[in-house]
């Protein structure tokens, strides 16, 4: 916050929420001066118990992975049959006043491609910010298949017959999510906005403002970088926050111009999203 200008801190997983003192964490970020903004990235189970005090520890919103509402799809992506859960702890995030919710949502062909319509519809009649992920080459199983996944010009395609979206007109000032206004075809009224974030076949490397430090301590520059910077081992040494920051700012600056998922010499990271955190 002092010497690198963050603005933003976000928490992800794996699952924050499996932290008992997550609590805890959250207000020594709060703490901080200059105060950043503070956000979570969670699959909301059992944060109906929690949206509260994580509100008064100074958590101010959170992305909810949610890909399915139905219950037999939700089962099927996730393998548990748990989205009661998620449900609660979403309406726990919104009694707690957490601001705004967005609902993160991969789109799998043959899987759940064909409820977005229905999806972004249940979002919107709960004032949830729906952001529709283009799927990345971070799957565990590395069978990622650039051919049959569904992309944002396939997500526009299905929206249209319900929807007509218009850009925003406010700058996107570096967010990964290309937004939309929504406005319903058949009676015109204006209905909220969605968000599609494509990484894949409209990347956004030039505006990425973003730096990621993994749960062993080390700078990661993009999803996609099969580079790591440690700082663990310079903070146990003792080096003094200068020296960290110097490393840290060496490591950003270093970074490369893209991803490069359209050379052909690309080659998908070996940790999953799940490991790196996304």
């Amino acid at each position: 916050m002092e010497r690198l200008g963050i603005e933003q801190v976000r928490f992800t997983g794996g699952e924050p929420l499996t932290r008992p003192d997550l609590e805890q964490i959250i207000a020594g970020v709060a703490a901080l001066e200059p105060r950043p903004d503070i956000s979570l990235t969670t699959n909301a189970i059992g944060l109906d118990h929690r949206a509260a005090p994580l509100r008064e520890a100074g958590l101010d919103r959170i992305n909810v992975s949610l890909d399915s509402v139905v219950s037999e799809t939700f089962e099927r992506l996730s393998r548990r049959p748990l989205l009661h859960r998620v449900l609660a702890g979403i309406d726990g995030a919104r009694q707690a006043g957490l601001d705004p919710i967005k609902v993160n949502a991969v789109l799998l062909p043959g899987v759940n491609d064909h409820e977005l319509p229905d999806l972004l519809d249940w979002c919107l009649d709960r004032d949830l910010q729906l952001r529709v992920i283009e799927q990345m080459p971070l799957d565990a199983d590395h069978i990622w298949d650039r051919g049959s996944m569904i992309t944002a010009g396939n997500i526009h395609s299905m929206l249209a017959p319900r929807c007509v979206l218009t850009p925003v007109a406010e700058a996107r000032d570096g967010a990964p999510a290309e937004l939309f206004e929504v406005e319903d075809r058949a009676t015109g009224r204006h209905r909220g906005r969605v968000g599609i974030i494509a990484s894949v076949t409209r990347p956004f490397c030039a505006d990425c403002r973003r730096t990621r430090l993994t749960a062993e301590g080390r700078v990661r520059t993009c999803l996609f970088s099969r580079e790591e910077t440690d700082l663990r081992g310079a903070l146990r040494s003792g080096a003094d926050d200068e020296a960290i920051a110097s490393i840290w700012r060496a490591a950003q600056w270093g970074k490369k111009a893209g991803h490069g998922m359209d050379r052909e010499d690309f080659v998908q990271p070996e940790r999953p999203m799940s490991a790196i955190g996304g």
